[in-house]
């Protein structure tokens, strides 16, 4: 994985001089996504085309493709990125209609704002040469498995939050840290452990590129590989969403369950509590811009709002984020639940 997290990094070396370190990541993560994506599309392509050409509606060849061929998603253009050097001419516009030509539930590159960078590549001579070393790259399931494809992730997140000198903990968490959370949310739960077709949610309102879903996934399929885990997230930074929420689709995983949004102000899963939670919180954060709307859902809904039990300061982040991972705890009358929460001392002192 550290080779071929190298080779992806060395791409960069293409962009260097037009664009500064901390710019990589517009360029290389999108692409990476698209490689993954073109790579899982391939093997099926003609078989799609034709379900495409012979269904009255997107609708309906969704649903085709996804029961023939097990895909969540499609993409409708003429274009693999082998055949986009073909036209060098007509690179940046025939990628972008390639992009475009994408299921709606794909809505990653629009979160990355890839359209822009594009134009931006081929302005700066830059766009053919990314495109011919990413089409070299084989991130097809048989050369590099989702396990892998996440760790690739991971690895190019924390080589960008280096290069930009921001810290790493904003935005991921270490494997070995996640797995050991794993194993200690489902130790006990035999239940979840044995037997077939069982089935169990799993929720992280601070996603981030999906880290914890993923490692959650692959721990329970060692232990029981009849079981199913469901997983959802909410994440308030557009490129980690775009980059969880790929992570998802290539998993097979329903990816609307992958939201984006501000968790304190909108909780996108109102209502719904799950078996497991994890979560790695924002440490040292306010919650000044979020103050009125938690407000005023206290003041609307009383015993039901997730702050139901008080609010702490506004200095206190995290204890926040604490209340709000308690509300989605499914209730012990309804089974229970458990929750793994990576947080500093902060909340057991200043908490009340």
């Amino acid at each position: 994985m550290s080779q071929l997290g190298t080779f992806v990094w060395g791409i960069a070396d293409a962009l260097r001089g037009p664009y500064k370190p901390h710019q990589y990541g517009d360029v290389i993560l999108p692409m990476t996504i698209l490689r993954r994506l073109d790579a899982l599309l391939g093997p099926t392509r003609d078989g799609v085309a034709k379900v495409i050409d012979d269904s009255t509606s997107v609708e309906v060849a969704a649903a085709r493709i996804k029961q023939q061929f097990g895909l969540h998603f499609f993409n409708t253009s003429q274009w693999t990125l082998a055949k986009l050097l073909g036209d060098p001419d007509g690179l940046a516009d025939n990628l972008v209609n390639y992009i475009n030509g994408f299921s709606k539930n794909i809505d990653v590159f629009a979160e990355f704002k890839f359209d822009a960078t594009i134009a931006d590549l081929a302005d700066k001579d830059r766009l053919l040469v990314v495109v011919q070393e990413f089409a070299k790259v084989d991130l097809s399931p048989s050369a590099i498995d989702n396990a892998a494809m996440g760790d690739l992730f991971e690895e190019l997140i924390r080589k960008f939050a280096d290069a930009s000198n921001e810290t790493a903990g904003e935005h991921f968490t270490p494997r070995d840290a996640i797995r050991l959370m794993v194993d200690l949310l489902f130790a006990g739960d035999s239940d979840a452990l044995a037997g077939d077709g069982v089935v169990r949610t799993v929720y992280d309102p601070t996603v981030g590129t999906g880290g914890m879903l993923s490692v959650a996934e692959d721990r329970l399929l060692q232990m029981n590989p009849k079981a199913r885990l469901r997983l959802y997230g909410q994440e308030i930074n557009p490129q980690s969403y775009a980059i969880a929420k790929s992570d998802m689709i290539v998993k097979g995983q329903d990816a609307e369950n992958i939201k984006r949004g501000d968790t304190l102000t909108d909780d996108l899963f109102s209502g719904t509590t799950f078996d497991y939670c994890l979560s790695n919180p924002p440490y040292g954060v306010d919650w000044k811009t979020a103050q009125a709307k938690v407000k005023q859902e206290v003041e609307d809904l009383g015993e039901a709002s997730r702050f139901h039990a008080g609010l702490p300061a506004v200095s206190d982040g995290q204890m926040l984020f604490l209340s709000h991972l308690v509300s989605k705890m499914r209730p012990v009358k309804d089974g229970g639940a458990r929750a793994g929460i990576v947080l500093n001392g902060s909340p057991l002192f200043n908490g009340g």
